[in-house]
């Protein structure tokens, strides 16, 4: 390749990365082109097995109240383990009950395989992000962070679209297809003797490992992180909450026009968010977390102000930058602030934190939608989304003296 078109390369730099993360990145690919059985689990349970729109529901609801309440032990059990392990045994076990999922057909025993799937599928994100961390050194794990974001985007805009096909043909096809993707990405890992150092130090200079280590929610620091965390992420979630109703009810723009942003979002994603990472992997964790929260908060709150697809396409374009830069700098510094013995525990927290966000989130803005409209709606993520910016701005360095 030519010096100048090298220059425009968005993903020049990457071949410096160990080969075992790009193994990762293949699994977390495969895994997730076939993600489509939550997308479609409402639809499934009302349409193929009669159950209620409220009963459909409920049982969605108790697959986010599983992952919640499950993240942070399932982190735990990660470092006990091993995070290489634990990936290997989410998607084998998810797989499995993926397939057999459509067996079950019964109240009780649809209740009992879904919190069974999330269980499985869950375990998968704590002990990824962890492995990530134990593979990548310190001036690449943004980087590799980014990387694995790509993998997920890519995968994510394959699995729920084939899945809208599959749906309209058989919708136990959809529970087939996702639970052989998962093994496929357990044969990736097993197939290509994928293996990890892990706990092979501290995760920062000053994050002490060891059995005498600090459990993460007695962590000042991650405590602080974590609250920051968590209006910030309600306020990105808006973007399936109350974004589409805002845009397509009380904008009266067309559905499709609401359908682009999405691909906006994601073009950028791929495009843009590995270069950007690596452009800004000298920045202290401040200054990157204040940078991304605020352009999350600048996007979302100049939708008070938007009107046409033109201006709400540019708030897209703001906010994505900041989830460019946001999402890789918060893995980052969870990874940097753990110990070396817990860090499948510190992600599983930092995981507990966006589902927290995710189960508030949508509710909360459609909620301040309906009773106050939209400019107070989105003058208040401006609020929230620059307060916790602010917030994180204040974070100590990873090895800082902790509270």
């Amino acid at each position: 390749m030519s010096p100048s078109l090298s220059r425009w390369n968005p993903w020049r730099g990457l071949s410096a990365l160990p080969r075992a993360i790009w193994i990762h990145f293949t699994a977390t690919l495969v895994n997730r082109m076939g993600t489509m059985v939550v997308p479609f689990l409402v639809l499934y349970l009302t349409r193929h097995l009669g159950f209620s729109a409220e009963h459909a529901g409920a049982t969605l609801g108790l697959y986010g109240v599983t992952a919640l309440c499950a993240s942070p032990f399932l982190g735990r059990l990660a470092d006990r383990l091993g995070h290489v392990r634990l990936m290997k045994a989410s998607l084998l076990s998810g797989g499995l009950v993926m397939l057999g999922y459509p067996l079950v057909h019964s109240p009780a025993g649809v209740v009992l395989a879904t919190i069974a799937l999330a269980a499985a599928t869950e375990a998968f994100r704590p002990a990824s992000l962890s492995v990530l961390t134990d593979l990548a050194p310190p001036e690449q794990r943004r980087a590799a962070f980014a990387v694995n974001r790509l993998a997920i985007n890519l995968g994510m805009s394959i699995g729920p679209a084939v899945g809208g096909y599959l749906a309209e043909v058989s919708f136990p096809s959809i529970f087939r297809v996702d639970g052989a993707t998962s093994l496929a990405a357990f044969a990736v890992l097993a197939l290509t003797g994928f293996a990890v150092t892990e706990h092979a130090g501290p995760a920062s200079s000053g994050a002490a490992g060891g059995p005498g280590s600090r459990p993460g929610y007695r962590d000042g620091q991650l405590i602080f992180f974590l609250a920051a965390c968590v209006p910030l992420a309600a306020v990105f979630f808006q973007h399936e909450g109350a974004l589409p109703l805002d845009v397509v009810r009380d904008l009266r723009l067309p559905p499709s026009a609401f359908g682009w942003m999405f691909t906006i979002n994601t073009m950028l994603i791929v495009l843009f968010e590995i270069r950007l990472n690596f452009a800004t992997s000298h920045w202290p964790h401040r200054r990157s977390l204040f940078a991304g929260g605020m352009f999350i908060a600048a996007g979302f709150g100049a939708m008070a102000f938007c009107t046409t697809p033109l201006a709400i396409a540019g708030t897209v374009v703001v906010w994505t930058i900041g989830e460019m830069i946001l999402l890789p700098s918060m893995s980052n510094f969870v990874a940097e602030l753990a110990p070396a013995d817990r860090r499948g525990e510190y992600m599983g927290l930092y995981s507990m934190s966006w589902a927290i966000a995710f189960a508030i989130g949508p509710w909360l803005g459609t909620l301040v939608l309906e009773r106050c409209g939209r400019v107070a709606l989105w003058t208040g993520a401006f609020a929230a989304a620059a307060g916790a910016a602010i917030a994180l701005s204040r974070v100590r360095p990873p090895g800082a003296s902790r509270t």
